[in-house]
């Protein structure tokens, strides 16, 4: 049932499209007509003009054939750079790229299998559930397409992202996350003639961050500088100075600690050379903001043993994972869609190394539409 020339058809064509975060539209208007033609109902939300990107979050549902509830679908249409002028290379049953830029598997494999999914449901007129599938926009800069989606527009409480490489796992748990923005203030001054005069920004942060604690915390709590920005040049001592980080933790508790112990160590760094230099400089501001909350599936919930039967169907084990990082899952789970993230194969993501195979696509392929057949028979209790 499942058409291999397609697959390697559509998921080269969407490959060599360009869409880096905030130009999905080109691919976005390729998809949008495709599920047309599916006869799905398909309609963009009004997201772009809070990421400022040129496209929103593409929707799109079709109605079923069985009544249960409605099932979500997801994946996200945006790429990293360098993602410009991709050439798919395909020999052997794997893509890659020229070696110049990345693939873009990451996400465009999950754009590829929901597409044949559909295909297949209805080329053999399967029975199938009602199927929401959100494709999003700027995922891979801050999950602000999901940050951004009204959750009215769909029905579905369940689903399933495929945004994974394990295509032997359901990722069930990863962290929230929180970034912070810390200024620190000191005084300009001529660095060559009157350093004395100056309070050097950048010596204050450095003081401050040699007392954190960065990297890995514990077994799921992190903690990272991630970018210092600060002078204006070599010869004046510089008056300020911008950090950017993130901790992130399974632990609701573990993050405030560290998030507070950032802030307490900062606020403390300057207060100790406040009073040594008599002075009301240096000073600092520290803004916190979630990236985005944490999910937690149970082992036992629908979403999981749903995916967990229908692998057994095909004679494959499902584990569940924790991760690190953060998905669209997590946002949606936040707004009470709980989604289980699939993998599709994709390795070396982010990098012009990136690969695939037709094979995983395919299995990814049998999968859901294994997973969709059981819902569509009622036995899940939805």
């Amino acid at each position: 049932m499942i058409n291999s020339d397609r697959i390697i058809e559509r998921f080269t064509k969407f490959a060599q499209i360009d869409s880096v975060s905030k130009e999905e539209a080109e691919i976005a208007q390729l998809l949008k007509k495709i599920l047309k033609e599916m006869g799905a109902e398909v309609f963009m939300d009004n997201a772009a003009e809070s990421v400022g990107g040129n496209c929103g979050n593409l929707v799109a549902r079709f109605k079923g054939n069985t009544d249960v509830a409605p099932v979500l679908l997801s994946g996200h249409m945006d790429t990293v750079e360098p993602g410009r002028g991709v050439k798919v290379q395909f020999k052997d049953g794997v893509f890659r790229s020229d070696g110049t830029t990345i693939l873009g598997s990451d996400d465009k494999s999950a754009l590829v299998i929901i597409l044949e999914v559909m295909d297949v449901i209805l080329e053999n007129n399967l029975p199938y559930p009602p199927v929401e599938i959100v494709f999003t926009v700027c995922e891979e800069i801050g999950l602000l397409g999901a940050k951004n989606f009204d959750l009215s527009l769909i029905n579905a409480k369940i689903g399933y992202i495929l945004d994974s490489t394990d295509t032997e796992g359901i990722v069930t748990r990863a962290p929230s996350a929180k970034h912070f923005t810390i200024n620190v203030h000191g005084k300009d001054a001529h660095a060559g003639a009157s350093p004395e005069k100056g309070i050097n920004a950048i010596a204050v942060a450095a003081k401050a961050i040699s007392q954190l604690e960065l990297g890995r915390i514990d077994f799921e709590t992190t903690c990272n500088i991630g970018k210092i920005q600060g002078g204006k040049a070599t010869n004046i001592v510089p008056d300020l100075v911008t950090l950017h980080g993130e901790a992130r933790s399974h632990d609701e508790a573990k993050l405030e600690r560290v998030t507070q112990n950032v802030c307490d160590v900062f606020n403390k760094t300057v207060e100790m050379l406040r009073k040594e230099k008599n002075d009301l400089l240096p000073k600092v501001d520290i803004d916190i903001k979630e990236d985005f909350p944490a999910t937690y599936i149970a082992d036992n919930h629908v979403v999981v043993t749903l995916a967990q039967r229908a692998a057994a169907n095909l004679g494959k084990k499902l584990e569940c994972k924790a991760i690190g990082g953060g998905a669209d899952a997590n946002i949606f789970f936040g707004k009470g869609v709980v989604t289980g993230v699939l993998g599709t194969g994709m390795t070396d993501v982010h990098t012009v190394r990136e690969s695939i195979t037709l094979k995983d696509m395919e299995n990814s392929v049998r999968l859901i539409l294994e997973i969709l057949k059981l819902h569509a028979s009622g036995s899940d209790n939805v």
